[in-house]
């Protein structure tokens, strides 16, 4: 089918990378496995991060615009579905429902979420927005499990609302592809091969993700007995209070910003990824670091929960806590047979997500939206 593809808080080829852009085009990509035709319906950005009223009031002032321009554009072929990835009180989408409307269209929106204290207060023009949506969809595609509840309050149940794992386009490594890996880092970085290397890979930004490079930074203060490697994969405007956080520690590398084979290669490299995961949905680097058969250590969050099998293919440990943490890390970096058993998990584990089971699963909540559509 013909489907219009939309993400209101950042479109696919913004040139700031990020989980949310990753996450948008392996959307693309999956549908497009699936054998459909997908257009980028708009680049609009909708997002507001500073609960600007009256900034909102102009981004739905020029939306209402692009919508009327998109109706007019394919009055003559219009597209067979809307789908929206990534619609919320500072990124509604203030698009697809006008389309759906006036084609009589399905209308499908992944990664949609309700946070009901934006009620009122600055981003409340947002917030109504984004449920007129949400309500308004034909599908709801979670890939976050603590979004559930009020997905399904805001819609008077669970009907029409589905689970999704993260996935990556990614195909699981052997033991030659890691090997190669670590000497071709060990020889760019000047590293010890016979060392415990850590990863972690986030961007650096103020907010949950500086909080977490906190937490991770007090968790290995209090391995200093231990020898390890910690190599930081990100950037962003945060980096100079991250590196701060790491001050005088030899033992910490900043690599900065890699693409996202130069992040394949350090997780294939890596024998544990370490992320403290503070109010994170799911975390895009967790799902990739799984794929490259990499074991992690990781904060607790339901979304992560869905990734990380506690104990088989990494540690979870209470969110914040940072003594738990540690403790968690110590004990993987003490089991090199552990780590090598959950190696072998994750590579069992990674074809749960993988773009063909993606691209299956999506393909078949479309098709149901479309029946659905069709019988109303």
């Amino acid at each position: 089918m013909d489907i219009a593809f939309y993400a209101p808080m950042k479109p696919p080829d913004h040139p700031v990378p990020s989980g949310d852009r990753r996450m948008a085009q392996l959307l693309l990509r999956a549908l497009r496995r699936a054998g459909h035709r997908v257009t980028v319906a708009s680049r609009l950005r909708s997002y507001d991060g500073n609960g600007d009223v009256a900034r909102q009031r102009r981004i739905g002032k020029t939306a209402a615009r692009v919508a009327r321009r998109i109706v007019a554009r394919h009055r003559n072929a219009p597209p067979d579905l809307w789908f929206t990835y990534h619609c919320y009180h500072k990124a509604p989408d203030l698009l697809g429902p006008t389309v759906a409307v006036a084609f009589g269209i399905p209308l499908v929106i992944a990664d949609a979420s309700v946070a009901p204290k934006r009620t009122d207060g600055p981003w409340a023009t947002g917030y109504a927005a984004a449920n007129a949506a949400i309500r308004r969809a034909d599908r709801l595609i979670a890939l976050d499990p603590l979004d559930l509840p009020c997905l399904q309050t805001l819609r008077d149940g669970a009907d029409g609302i589905v689970m999704l794992s993260p996935f990556v386009d990614r195909m699981p490594p052997d033991a030659n592809d890691r090997a190669a890996a670590r000497h071709t880092l060990s020889q760019t970085l000047g590293l010890d091969p016979a060392h415990p290397w850590l990863a972690a890979t986030a961007m650096m930004r103020p907010g949950a993700k500086l909080d977490s490079y906190k937490v991770l930074a007090r968790a290995l203060a209090r391995l200093a007995d231990r020898r390890w490697t910690l190599l930081v994969a990100g950037d962003g405007p945060a980096r100079p209070a991250v590196e701060h956080l790491f001050a005088g520690n030899p033992a910490v590398r900043f690599l900065g910003a890699l693409d996202q084979d130069g992040v394949r290669r350090l997780h294939l490299a890596s024998d544990l990824a370490v992320w403290p995961a503070v109010d994170e949905g799911y975390c895009m680097a967790l799902v990739e670091g799984l794929v490259a058969g990499l074991p992690a250590v990781a904060g607790a969050r339901p979304g992560i929960a869905n990734v990380i099998e506690h104990g088989a293919t990494g540690l979870l440990t209470p969110v914040g806590d940072d003594a738990a943490f540690a403790a968690a890390v110590a004990a993987l970096l003490d089991d090199p047979t552990r780590r090598a058993a959950m190696t072998k998990a994750a590579t069992v584990a990674a074809s749960r997500f993988g773009l063909d089971t993606a691209a299956a699963r999506l393909d078949a909540v479309l098709a149901d939206a479309c029946r659905g559509a069709r019988a109303a």
